[in-house]
């Protein structure tokens, strides 16, 4: 009896030291513990942010720790963390050493605002609301707030991913959103013409809202806001990895493959195997994979499905593969992307991705020493694409975003614009069109199509613009003549197509510069700044300027 009083009273005496706060000096030791590790290990990081910036930040959170709260000074290590925009570099807010609360909601991006997609069943009035503000303050304020907490790759990211911060006390306090740790907070909802304000408890610490592949799906507990009568192709067998489904009535294979990773009695490999049988044997003539759920996983896996679909001649062919991407195709799933655009004929239909196209990922854990706090920093890089070809994604070559009252009537848009999609002459990579024109000299067939190209809405996607005077600058970058001449023609193709383009006008007058043409230089360069003033093209243009009269 004795001994079971002892381990009782030993496990309260445990549980009360590992609840004891930090002091101030265990903080700030922690904080320069990471920004040691970081600067020592990590340098590759700074990339996005630079080592004078987060030093910089790293000063002022510990300047500021001893006046803040436990819960403050973990927002605060985040957003030291969230400067270098990798999404594997990060501090999960659900941890042993620490806890944050969540309100119970999901909130999800529509085209046409944001909505709380599920809740639980006491706040069914809240349920497919349209958020206008949170605590009285408007829902852009409120976003642009939380920002600094999200380890955004891009807007997508922050759009799948990071909006959700919304939900934690914590968060909305730090950055001021709430005068303080509250445990309700009010938001301001917009539904069937109505607009009322819904307060929301917070849960007790260790619930959290049980969302996947980003929704939360309708239990006995918890409501959808999707009309439950059916549900969408997209939607549906979310507990496999993939599935298949033949739509006869229009000759397509449809799979949806949510997770790079092998199912459990049946490989990514033998799946593809098995599809691409079914399309070998059956009368199918296109093939849809929808990757606009797939958050990674192994991208050793990729391989398999590269090969699959670069052996099947009757698929791999423009007009008749086509793959969903969106705002949650992130990490190994980007990898794939990446393969499936380089080495195939596919379409890419939906929404921007959520990952850089080359990108810092996967990641280590490192602990600190007195809180215990574990922190994931990226270490291994992922190039798919030249280094001059990076991008903050992968954008979509017809582009189809969905409305809350599609989702909510289980209407699938993309699914609809790939299945209708005929065009026979659609070219799904416009900028490698152009530059197989221009390089094989077909330079009278140049002039005809690009300004078609230019008026046709099947190519208001691509940003001609900017992708000419990037190919443009990777010519720039050589030193031998011929390259730069190449890119002075298409510097001013691009300024008959734009004329007020101060991108354009920049490149050419670095590009004049490059041939020591210093006069032609000068009237670019004063082109950018009458175009451009103050902006940032303007006062790039004004810097070479004054480095010019010196």
């Amino acid at each position: 009896m004795k001994k079971i009083i002892f381990i009782v009273v030993l496990f309260v005496i445990n549980f009360l030291v590992a609840q004891q706060k930090n002091t101030v000096l265990e903080w700030q030791e922690d904080l320069r513990h990471m920004q040691q590790t970081i600067n020592d290990n990590y340098a590759f990081l700074f990339v996005k942010t630079t080592k004078e910036l987060f030093n910089t930040e790293v000063e002022k959170l510990h300047k500021a720790i001893p006046n803040l709260q436990q819960h403050e000074i973990i927002v605060g290590i985040s957003k030291l963390l969230a400067l270098f925009e990798y999404g594997h570099t990060n501090l999960s807010y659900n941890q042993q050493s620490f806890q944050f609360a969540q309100f119970p909601f999901n909130l999800y991006e529509f085209n046409d605002g944001i909505y709380i997609q599920g809740t639980k069943t006491n706040y069914a009035k809240a349920l497919g609301g349209r958020v206008l503000a949170v605590e009285g303050k408007p829902i852009a304020e409120v976003l642009d707030a939380i920002k600094p907490t999200v380890e955004m790759e891009n807007e997508q990211f922050f759009k799948a991913y990071g909006i959700n911060n919304i939900r934690y006390p914590e968060i909305l306090h730090t950055q001021k959103i709430t005068a303080s740790l509250q445990d309700e907070i009010t938001i301001t909802l917009e539904k069937e013409g109505e607009i009322f304000n819904q307060s929301f408890a917070v849960m007790p610490k260790g619930n959290r809202v049980p969302t996947h592949r980003g929704f939360v799906a309708q239990s006995n507990n918890w409501l959808d806001a999707r009309d439950q009568r059916a549900t969408p192709l997209y939607l549906q067998n979310l507990d496999k990895i993939y599935s298949a489904t033949y739509l006869e009535k229009d000759n397509t294979m449809y799979v949806r493959h949510s997770r790079i990773k092998d199912e459990e009695g049946e490989r990514t490999k033998d799946f593809y195997a098995r599809v691409f049988r079914d399309i070998a044997t059956k009368n199918i003539d296109k093939l849809i994979i929808d990757l606009r759920l797939n958050g990674g996983g192994n991208n050793y896996l990729n391989k398999d499905v590269i090969k699959s679909i670069v052996k099947a001649d009757k698929i791999n062919k423009v007009g008749k593969l086509f793959v969903i991407i969106g705002k949650r195709t992130y990490s190994a799933c980007q990898n794939l992307v990446n393969e499936i655009d380089n080495y195939t004929n596919a379409i890419f239909v939906g929404e921007p991705t959520a990952e850089n196209v080359n990108f810092w990922g996967d990641n280590r854990p490192v602990v600190l020493p007195n809180t215990g706090i574990t922190l994931s920093l990226s270490y291994l890089w992922w190039q798919d694409k030249p280094a001059l070809e990076n991008a903050p994604w992968t954008a979509p070559s017809i582009p189809v975003t969905m409305s809350f009252k599609e989702y909510a009537s289980n209407q699938d848009p993309v699914l609809k614009a790939a299945l209708s999609f005929k065009e026979k002459d659609f070219k799904p990579r416009p900028q490698e069109y152009i530059v197989s024109l221009f390089l094989s000299g077909q330079h009278e067939k140049l002039a005809e199509e690009l300004p078609k190209m230019l008026q046709d809405p099947l190519y208001a996607f691509y940003d001609f613009e900017t992708g000419l005077c990037g190919l443009g600058n990777i010519l720039l970058q050589s030193d031998r003549t011929p390259q730069i001449q190449a890119a002075i023609q298409i510097y001013t193709m691009v300024l008959q197509m734009f004329p007020n383009s101060a991108l354009a006008y920049q490149s050419l007058g670095e590009a004049y510069l490059k041939v020591g043409n210093r006069p032609l230089a000068k009237k670019m360069l004063h082109q950018v700044c009458t175009i451009d003033g103050n902006g940032e093209f303007g006062t790039t243009a004004k810097e070479l300027l004054e480095s010019l009269r010196n």
